[in-house]
């Protein structure tokens, strides 16, 4: 017991106060990481500061920071806000998931890399004591989905690859001591959501009672769906464009596990087409994550194509609320202003056609 009781401690140091990113807020992407986070990472990973570069990538949930050693890139940096989600326990989890993944044939992840004392998870103390939680990985070269002109071609295998992560989650094992949240209905849209409410976003009241109808509309279709081992398990949560990183020899690799949590399988549909549901090649880029899911696990019946659009309505109001206390360079230029509108759209087309995406 003593030794499973160590599966997850031993990827981490211990728990820390909590703290704000707010501490990164005058950081523009680009800038160097604080002395203070820069020193530590060095520690922790044995790295000479005369050879290393820690720079800003992007603020979102967490900070993220490009590490250059002999000025080219390496790793990726990410830094959590203490207590977040969890705290270190949390992330340790994610990690431990994140290699069991590995074992799938055929799908490429990104490389946790640990540290000097063989943690996967450390912290890293701040000028005032705060310890935050900090993790790296392998650097991936190419370009990542969201960049390119159009990602259709490659949805096929994200829903191929949604569907082998779904089939390995309902017969692992977590070790003791696994901790990950769910994405319920509260968690994304509730009265207190993870990630902000919609309803604060710059809307109408028209726009904002239509976009409360197309809400309850797919709510009402999800809280119907039992919570068996079929349905809900440990999701990837984020499986989209900006999370994939195509190679220059064109191979795959997805990074980004620090949404992964409980909750309906099907929510991955749903997360792949984040903050692009309104577009006009979205049903293009929704029906070939279907076709590849589907050669995987199985057609899809009726039942589960509606919750997928339900989910996926859900999802849209999610990320619209995301974007009312998240940093705007968190998204391409101009993504983050066409929420809003696109969100109204996307409710309209709901309420006439639930099923819209895959027709």
């Amino acid at each position: 017991m003593v030794e499973m009781a160590q599966a997850i401690v031993s990827l981490m140091d211990a728990p820390a106060k909590t703290a704000s990113l707010n501490a990164f807020s005058a950081l523009k992407k680009g800038s160097p990481a604080p002395f203070w986070l820069f020193q530590g990472v060095c520690g922790a990973w044995g790295i000479d500061h005369s050879r290393a570069r820690l720079d800003l990538i992007t603020v979102s949930e967490n900070a993220t920071f490009v590490l250059d050693i002999d000025g080219k890139h390496e790793g990726v940096v990410r830094v959590s806000q203490p207590g977040y989600v969890g705290g270190p326990e949390a992330v340790a989890s994610e990690i431990a998931w994140l290699n069991a993944l590995h074992e799938i044939d055929g799908v490429h992840l990104i490389n946790p890399v640990p540290t000097t004392r063989g943690t996967f998870v450390t912290r890293i103390h701040d000028a005032n004591g705060v310890g935050w939680t900090v993790i790296s990985t392998k650097f991936v070269e190419g370009t990542v989905l969201e960049d390119l002109d159009n990602p259709a071609p490659y949805y096929e295998t994200i829903g191929s690859w949604a569907a082998l992560f779904h089939e390995q989650s309902r017969q692992w094992e977590p070790p003791f001591g696994f901790k990950r949240f769910s994405w319920d209905l509260s968690n994304m849209v509730g009265p207190s959501p993870r990630w902000g409410r919609w309803e604060n976003a710059d809307l109408t009241d028209t726009e904002r009672a239509l976009c409360d109808k197309a809400l309850w509309k797919a709510m009402d279709v999800v809280v119907k769906v039992p919570r068996t081992k079929q349905t809900w398990g440990l999701i990837h949560a984020d499986l989209r464009p900006s999370n994939i990183i195509k190679g220059a020899d064109g191979k795959l690799t997805v990074i980004d596990f620090d949404d992964a949590g409980y909750s309906w399988y099907l929510y991955d549909y749903a997360s792949s087409l984040s903050f692009i549901e309104h577009e006009s090649y979205a049903p293009q880029l929704a029906k070939a994550w279907v076709r590849g899911y589907q050669k995987v696990a199985g057609d899809f019946n009726e039942e589960q194509l509606a919750v997928m659009s339900a989910l996926s309505m859900i999802r849209r109001l999610q990320m619209l609320g995301w974007t009312t206390n998240h940093r705007a360079d968190a998204l391409p230029d101009g993504m983050a202003e066409q929420e809003a509108p696109g969100s109204v759209m996307c409710a309209k087309r709901y309420l006439d056609d639930p099923m819209w995406l895959l027709e």
